[in-house]
């Protein structure tokens, strides 16, 4: 099935002939345009603008999607119309790290979903590189993302400091080779402990690999190990900074959104605020 937003998008630069005019006319970015058309070209499979026309033109593939992409969205608003779904009849689909689901968080969404009953929000947790997958993917219009660099199409970027910890009851030594706790493979702090580790020539093994942030604090807490973690989130437990290996280069916290206007971009500014004050 066609995403609408990619068939909107598609619709908007036949219409305006440029890229550029369609930005504006749907309040988003040419980039965002783009990408949304590119997506759009993936799951046809075909190429559907000449984008070296000037103005840009519809494909002959592009000519034949056209009458269908308007008949589906005015079938969708009919839909939509006829329904009166109490429960919501637009969705805003939010990817979030769990250490971001706070209660700050929290609240601005459920104050949110409040304040608009006609949109349903529909947010998941998860690990940063999983959910940087699925918002390029579409999957998300919404998405924070944890990594070495913010994107250069985010909206917003904070600086997450992060340090080795270890329990607050550990030995004043460990044993040797030491243990580790970590996440999974392909876990963002993983990859960083470990190159950090074997460029102080130390033997180390992996004692714990959890899931989530909340079992690897709880891990570290029991003394299995030592692990990197945010320096925000770390001062809420029982624990205290290994000081032979210290801190590591701080980790982007990006905001990303497809849409630049309407409800999804106040969604937008309110988690930007409660990022903002949670990395002041």
């Amino acid at each position: 099935m066609f995403d609408p937003r990619l068939l909107r998008s598609f619709i908007a630069v036949v219409d305006a002939g440029s890229f550029t005019l369609a930005a504006e006319r749907l309040h988003s970015t040419q980039s965002t345009v783009s990408q949304q058309l590119a997506r759009l070209e993936e799951a046809t499979g075909a190429i559907l603008i000449e984008r070296s026309a000037r103005p840009v033109l519809p494909t002959a593939v592009g000519e034949r999607l056209l009458g269908y992409a308007r008949r589906l969205l005015a079938l969708q608003q009919e839909a939509q119309a006829a329904l009166g779904d109490t429960a919501g009849v637009a969705s805003i689909r939010i990817g979030v790290p769990e250490d971001i689901m706070n209660p700050a968080m929290a609240a601005v969404f459920a104050d949110f979903a409040a304040g608009h009953p006609g949109i349903r929000l529909d947010v998941v947790s998860g690990l940063s590189r999983d959910l940087n997958r699925r918002y390029r993917a579409g999957d998300f219009d919404i998405a924070v993302v944890k990594d070495y660099e913010p994107g250069v199409d985010c909206r917003a970027a904070f600086r997450e400091p992060m340090a080795w910890y270890e329990s607050a009851d550990a030995p004043s030594e460990w044993p040797n080779p030491i243990p580790l706790v970590t996440f999974p493979p392909g876990g963002l702090y993983r990859d960083v402990m470990f190159e950090r580790i074997e460029r102080e020539q130390r033997r180390w093994y992996v004692a714990f690999s959890g899931s989530s942030l909340s079992n690897v604090l709880v891990a570290v807490e029991a003394g299995l190990g030592v692990s990197l973690l945010p320096v925000g989130t770390a001062r809420k437990h029982r624990l205290r900074p290994y000081p032979p290996l210290g801190t590591e280069a701080a980790i982007a916290v990006s905001l990303y959104a497809w849409e630049g206007d309407g409800p999804a971009s106040e969604l937008v500014a309110l988690m930007q605020a409660v990022l903002a004050a949670r990395f002041v």
